[in-house]
């Protein structure tokens, strides 16, 4: 695992890190077996998918796709955080084409481990997958902006136009660092296209139209993921108590590799995907203690609660004016909001309230 992720990590107690110690050493996890196997499984199946998509037909071909799609975007995040292997270029290759289409991957890695600095996890300046503003964004926000934004907090806004204002924010912030100088922008941006046109250009030879499976495929697909990401963080005044856990069935376990146990992920980033379901049930009640009782029995919770009804809280219970002044209040700036209510571990809603 990367040296400077287990400098990060964060144990329950030495039993912990010695447990994951002798793990870390067993040929399973020094093979890194299940990631390889879920990398041949996750490129032949899209691969397939496509190239039978004629046989399959839209009804068959159109779910498996967008879950190959998605199911991609979390193999994505675990090449990030160190894996299969110890060199990050390889690792980047293995996740360089744009089977998900929207993003470079390189953009998502800045991004994603400047996210991983957890004392600045929901911090409107700092975290870039965070869904809070400051209280002078907000007040500079027009009435049509806080109808948009609180839409988007819905769960079902989230799903339908998360995706767009991420793609838009996404473009937007390239084309000011190109238009400002930046090379690495201008040449991570420009890798991503021309791989991107060559797929596109093989997938319309396949009978799959290039419009159906950007605006059928990519497009739910991306919205998928945004179920996972729906209520990762809540503002808490201990880091440690910021980040969710979702004890979600299977299904969603196997899609997002173990992803919704959060707090474990962001206490020991370099755990495998393979790995974090086993940590987690060995300290269970343990890390619900930790995480000051935000838990989720799955992701029905979120649906029943907030499908169509917006979280609670826009702005940064710990945020002061200052932090906006260096920013210009847009409500695109980033994918912004986030939940402050959770689910105690003996069930029912609670609002989240600053912890000391």
């Amino acid at each position: 695992m990367p040296h400077s992720e287990r400098s990060n990590a964060a144990y329950l107690h030495s039993g912990q890190r010695a447990r994951i110690k002798l793990l870390s050493q067993t040929f399973l996890w020094r093979l890194e077996a299940p990631t390889w196997l879920l990398i041949v499984i996750i490129y032949a199946g899209w691969f397939a998918t496509v190239s039978h998509w004629l046989v399959l037909g839209p009804w068959i071909g159109t779910p498996l796709l967008i879950w190959f799609t998605a199911w991609y975007m979390s193999l994505q995040h675990e090449l990030i955080h160190g894996h299969p292997t110890r060199w990050p270029r390889f690792n980047q290759l293995l996740g360089l084409l744009p089977l998900a289409v929207w993003y470079p991957y390189g953009l998502y890695r800045d991004s994603h481990l400047r996210h991983h600095r957890d004392e600045h996890l929901t911090d409107p300046r700092e975290d870039p997958e965070g869904y809070y503003f400051s209280a002078e964004q907000w007040r500079n926000f027009s009435p049509l902006t806080r109808r948009v934004v609180r839409w988007r907090n819905t769960l079902t806004g989230r799903i339908l136009l998360g995706p767009a204002l991420d793609i838009y924010g996404a473009l937007r912030e390239a084309i000011r660092a190109v238009l400002g100088g930046d090379g690495r922008t201008f040449a991570m941006w420009g890798v991503h296209g021309v791989l991107l046109a060559l797929l596109l250009a093989w997938v319309g030879g396949t009978g799959l139209g290039i419009g159906y499976f950007l605006l059928a495929v990519a497009y739910p697909a991306l919205g998928l993921t945004k179920i996972r990401s729906f209520l990762e963080h809540r503002a808490a005044a201990d880091p440690l108590a910021r980040s969710v856990i979702n004890e979600a069935a299977w299904p969603w376990r196997t899609l997002f590799l173990n992803l919704n146990y959060h707090l474990v992920h962001h206490d020991l980033p370099a755990v495998p995907w393979y790995g974090l379901r086993k940590v987690y049930l060995a300290d269970r009640v343990a890390y619900q203690q930790r995480s000051r009782g935000f838990v989720v029995q799955g992701y029905a919770e979120w649906f029943g609660e907030f499908a169509f009804t917006p979280v609670g809280v826009e702005i940064h219970p710990f945020a002061q004016d200052v932090w906006a002044q260096s920013q210009e209040p847009d409500p695109f700036a980033a994918d912004c909001l986030t939940d402050v209510r959770y689910s105690s571990p003996t069930g029912g809603s609670t609002v989240a309230t600053p912890q000391g």
